[in-house]
């Protein structure tokens, strides 16, 4: 299997550290798809990150649905067996990608769209929508501690450190003066395992994100 993408999109990182988590080998193709978007397309021609090629050609896109096709080729699981935990899991999942997709938005208008094309009205409705985003993924975090441990993560433990590094890389400003501590903690704890360590955010791999121009 090959993982492609950029470990400074959100979805990329945090499907590798899902897939070396679940105990599955793969290789990982670190490509842009903006600055190596010719290259990518020949592998996917949607340019879609993260795609992962399968080893009898299936491209499987989207981090929720390749983490879930992980899921069925591991040994082990990284969601609870117990419903109502797995809900909570799965409601902590979406409040993550959230964050990520929001922040996606807000770097796209201010560091993609020409400053004369940016509606203001649209930047501060995705502005909103992130605060409130963070704001209640926090609240989880607080609410249930136990599904935070770095000694097993899980799906939703990733996210959550993923989606803050990334912000925090990214758009800092949008995290305010230290409003969400518990979120704070929990990346930086998570940033120090190996399963971090070993896909860090990095984006000097494309010389400014995966968001500088080709």
């Amino acid at each position: 299997m090959k993982l492609i993408g950029m470990l400074d999109s959100p979805f990329v990182r945090r499907t590798a550290i899902g897939l070396s988590q679940l105990g599955l080998t793969f290789d990982h193709q670190s490509l842009s798809v903006f600055k190596d978007y010719s290259t990518f397309r020949q592998l996917n021609p949607m340019v879609k990150a993260p795609t992962l090629l399968l080893d009898d050609g299936t491209a499987l896109m989207d981090s929720s649905l390749i983490l879930q096709y992980a899921e069925s080729m591991s040994t082990h699981s990284l969601n609870h067996l117990n419903p109502a935990l797995f809900a909570k899991e799965q409601q902590i999942v979406g409040t993550a990608l959230i964050c990520c997709e929001k922040t996606v938005q807000i770097v796209y208008e201010y560091q993609i769209r020409p400053e004369d094309k940016r509606h203001e009205p649209w930047v501060k409705r995705i502005e909103q929508q992130l605060q409130e985003a963070y704001r209640q993924l926090n609240q989880l975090a607080n609410t249930h501690q136990a599904l935070f441990d770095t000694k097993k993560l899980s799906h939703a433990s990733i996210a959550t450190a993923v989606a803050w590094n990334f912000t925090r890389q990214m758009r800092p400003e949008q995290l305010g003066n230290d409003a969400f501590p518990r979120l704070r903690d929990w990346s930086a704890e998570c940033e120090k395992t190996e399963a971090f360590r070993k896909y860090p955010y990095d984006d000097a791999m494309s010389g400014g994100g995966p968001w500088a121009s080709a």
